[in-house]
């Protein structure tokens, strides 16, 4: 058989010449042949493979017959199955015994379910039952078995701060929860009684009284020591003693440190037979007149008598309720020592800071007294407030000592009046007093000196004497009066702007004296550095730093400047809207409210200069001063070439005004050019008309107003106007304002406009 699966090789059934060139196509005769061939293989297969089947017939049989066996007892099998599912579904027994499990399983837990719920019933008759027993014995003074049955009933209430409600939770547990807090409160209002009945203060006899056998609303008999441990068990002890807490504070504690002298506390206790009934503290004031004021080791051992008293006569020597007062009471004590004794013995100066070392032994021996009798946590760090503040003393007293040099600070700004020397001038020219008057000064990095408040030298000179300090001091002094130095000089920027706000808004020579202030602080805190940085304590070293405090001061100079500029500049135009932009003023009436208008530009101009040029720097007056007159200048040139129509006497009233205004102006423009002399010699070649370009514009245009029109022109071609500011439309618009329509004109005007 393994002939019948060979592959046929089509080529060996051609002659042998036709593969000569496998590229050859085949011709007819040859596909005729390949077909005959073809044809005469497929019949020698057929023929092979009927011979193989003939000769290997049994074998074919056998293998059908397994088959058909196989194939008759899968069908037999299926046959089984079918009548074996046929009888189970046709007999009901195995339903009823399912019906029966269901209804066993729903029995079951319906027995489950009542069994749970008889004994939730029996918990609640129980938890009732003890309720009601608490309630009794509350009323029968068995207040140690009431507390005891509080403290479990809230375990099987679950009770809790959380206000949430489970609302799986039966509704009868809220009910019971209700009960037990009135029963809660009950015994609570109870128990606050009875401590408030056994620790009183008799202000009469000035003393503290304990009482160890009580007696409320008939409940007689009643020891101190059961109502501490029912609070202690209900867990109320805190809260049931805040009160004796709060008594002792107020009547013993707060007196015996206000007092100003010392108090002694004297315990009596009073027996009555072999049964102590009542013990007292009897708090009695010094009478020595040799004591005048406490010490440490009097205020402490005062204390310690007191919480002697009350470790022994009402917590009764219990740890856990000693612990407890101390926690209530010992903040507030604390707090009393550090404000009434430790802040006020603080050293004021640091060679007394030794003398402080005994107050520091004292008081840590009285926390130790403390701690021995577990008032204080021998572990909490909390509980050393006194040795904490005692050993940091260095920093209390740089403390005190930064609060004292801001506070001088303040009120030296406050007190400062703010008025410049009347006998002032600036650079001694005239009388040569200025370099001695007070609160004239040298800027550091400025080769100009000018005069500032009080304020500000006073204040520099603490700074300067803060830092001298900080030279001398221990790191932690240091960096305190580091930082009170650098406050100190902040407070400038507080404190005077809000003082100064009204003067700040006129124009007066507050606003220069405080421009002069800035100015001269950015310049000394500059210097700070490079005068004290190198004698300063390492650790400080790393951390000073005033260079950042420079800008600040120096940008409040130039806003308070800014500012003082722009109302000046707001004047002078609310004065020259009264010239009604220069029209008309060939009318009589028009041209006197223009005069008006100018007249008082001077003024005003004369006014800032008497102001301003006595106290600013030469260069800060020069630059201000240019600033306030471009204005003016630019303000009147524009009115004048934004008229669209004037007649030949206008223009000559027009260049009359601007003369007028000129010559009035001349001192201040003269003075201004002699700065700019004196600045010359030090390399700055700017001239006035350069740091005033409208001066240039306006004279030029009271030129203008009587030349030719060939002349005007000339003067634009030439670029003479152009150099002066003019532009070509304001010429256009001029020569349009002044002469007529004509030839002449169109002519000229194309000339300025490029046309020709």
């Amino acid at each position: 058989m393994d002939a019948l699966f060979d592959s046929i090789n089509v080529r060996e059934l051609l002659s042998a010449q036709d593969l000569s060139d496998p590229t050859t196509p085949l011709s007819a005769p040859d596909l005729r042949l390949l077909i005959q061939r073809l044809d005469s293989h497929s019949l020698q297969i057929k023929s092979k493979i009927q011979s193989y089947l003939l000769s290997h017939h049994n074998d074919f049989a056998n293998l059908f017959s397994v088959c058909d066996d196989a194939v008759s007892r899968s069908n037999q099998i299926s046959d089984d199955v079918g009548q074996l599912l046929s009888s189970i579904s046709d007999r009901p027994i195995e339903v009823e015994i399912g019906q029966i499990m269901k209804q066993m399983s729903a029995t079951t837990i319906e027995v489950r379910e009542k069994k749970g719920l008889l004994e939730l019933v029996r918990a609640i008759l129980e938890i009732s039952e003890k309720l009601k027993g608490a309630r009794e014995g509350l009323r029968n003074g068995r207040l140690r078995f009431t507390a005891e049955e509080l403290r479990e009933l809230k375990k099987a209430l679950r009770v809790s701060d959380d206000d949430r409600v489970d609302e799986r939770e039966p509704v009868v547990y809220s009910l019971l929860r209700k009960q037990w807090s009135e029963c809660f409160e009950e015994i609570q209002e109870v128990l606050v009684r009875f401590i408030g009945n056994a620790v009183q203060f008799e202000r009469e006899s000035n003393r503290i009284r304990v009482k160890y056998v009580l007696s409320v609303d008939g409940n007689d008999g009643i020891e101190l020591r059961t109502v501490l441990e029912a609070l202690d068990v209900v867990g109320i002890l805190d809260y049931g003693l805040a009160k004796v807490a709060d008594l002792m504070i107020k009547h013993v504690i707060s007196p015996a440190l206000n007092f100003g002298a010392p108090m002694s506390f004297v315990t009596e206790v009073n027996p009555d037979s072999q049964v102590m009934t009542e013990a007292t503290l009897n708090i009695v004031p010094s009478s020595d007149p040799k004591i005048e004021k406490m010490d440490g080791e009097t205020i402490y051992s005062g204390i310690i008598q007191v919480i002697k008293f009350i470790n022994n006569h009402i917590c009764l020597q219990d740890v856990s309720w000693i612990r407890c007062f101390g926690r209530l009471t010992w903040p507030r004590i604390s707090e009393l020592i550090i404000s009434n004794f430790l802040s006020k013995v603080v050293p004021e100066d640091a060679s007394k800071l030794a003398d402080f070392l005994k107050i520091i032994k004292c008081t840590s021996e009285f926390e130790t007294a403390l701690r021995e009798m577990k008032f204080i946590s021998a572990s909490d760090n909390k509980d050393n407030q006194l040795s904490n503040f005692a050993e940091n003393v260095e920093v209390h007293f740089a403390s005190r000592k930064k609060t004292e040099i801001l506070a001088k600070a303040r009120n030296l700004l406050l007190q400062c009046d703010f008025a410049a020397p009347q006998e002032y001038t600036r650079n001694g020219k005239k009388d040569g007093v200025a370099a001695e008057t007070p609160g004239h000064v040298d800027l550091l990095f400025l080769s100009e000196s000018c005069v500032v408040s009080k304020a500000a030298i006073q204040l520099m000179k603490l700074v300067h004497q803060t830092l001298k300090d900080v030279c001398l001091s221990s790191p932690r002094v240091a960096f305190e009066f580091y930082r009170a130095a650098r406050d100190a000089l902040l407070l400038y920027e507080v404190v005077i702007p809000v003082k100064l706000e009204r003067q700040l808004d006129g124009i007066n020579q507050v606003a220069a004296l405080m421009y002069n202030d800035c100015l001269y602080l950015s310049q000394e805190i500059l210097g700070l550095a490079f005068e004290y940085r190198s004698d300063f304590p390492s650790s400080i070293k790393e951390h000073a730093m005033f260079v950042d405090m420079a800008p600040r001061f120096h940008l409040m100079a130039e806003e308070i400047l800014q500012r003082q500029i722009k109302l000046v500049i707001h004047n002078l135009r609310e004065a020259l809207d009264g010239a009604d932009g220069f029209q008309n003023t060939h009318q009589m009436q028009q041209f006197q409210s223009a005069k008006f208008s100018i007249d008082q530009v001077v003024f005003i101009l004369e006014k800032v200069r008497m102001i301003w040029e006595p106290l600013l720097l030469a260069s800060t007056y020069k630059r201000s001063m240019c600033m306030v007159l471009e204005s003016v200048f630019s303000r009147v040139a524009k009115d004048i070439l934004l008229l669209d129509d004037m007649a030949a006497e206008e223009t000559l009233e027009l260049q009359r005004l601007i003369h007028v205004m000129l010559e009035s102006l001349i001192s201040l423009l003269d003075a201004l050019a002699a700065l700019q002399v004196v600045k010359s010699q030090e390399g700055i070649t700017c001239t006035l008309d350069d740091l005033i370009p409208s001066l240039r514009k306006i004279r030029k245009l009271a030129d203008l107003l009587d030349m030719p029109l060939k002349s005007i022109t000339t003067a634009w071609e030439s670029g003479q106007l152009y150099s002066c500011g003019f532009t070509s439309l304001e010429v256009v618009d001029f020569i349009k304002a002044i002469f007529q329509d004509s030839t002449l004109r169109r002519e000229c005007l194309g000339r300025i406009n490029g046309d020709f």
